[in-house]
């Protein structure tokens, strides 16, 4: 994946947005990102059966897979996801801009 500076598009580039707003977007849209991530891994936990003598089974099993999953989440987000972030950041860019927008009435003091 790219890095964020580069990852930036044309539509970020030409923005209205300061350049803080929009790193403070694309961190939001990482973080959707890992919360995705996270809960695939989970699921993908949740569907392996594993031998009762290795892994010993029961309540630590089940918490050492959620932390497992919650690190390999981790670990993919901050290698760059799957593009989720990319593909949302400029739709989070356009509702932010519309909210300023609305916000802004001409001629009202």
């Amino acid at each position: 994946m790219l890095s964020s500076a580069a990852a930036l598009s044309a539509q970020d580039r030409t923005s209205s947005l300061s350049p803080t707003k929009i790193g403070h977007l694309r961190q939001q849209a990482e973080e959707l990102e890992g919360v995705f991530l996270n809960t695939l891994m989970k699921e993908m936990f949740s569907s392996l059966k594993s031998d009762q003598s290795a892994m010993g089974g029961g309540f630590g099993e089940e918490t050492w897979r959620g932390m497992q999953a919650e690190q390999l989440a981790d670990a993919m987000a901050r290698a760059g996801g799957i593009g989720i972030a990319d593909a949302i950041l400029p739709d989070l860019i356009a509702l932010q801009e519309a909210a300023q927008n609305t916000t802004r009435i001409p001629g009202a003091t």
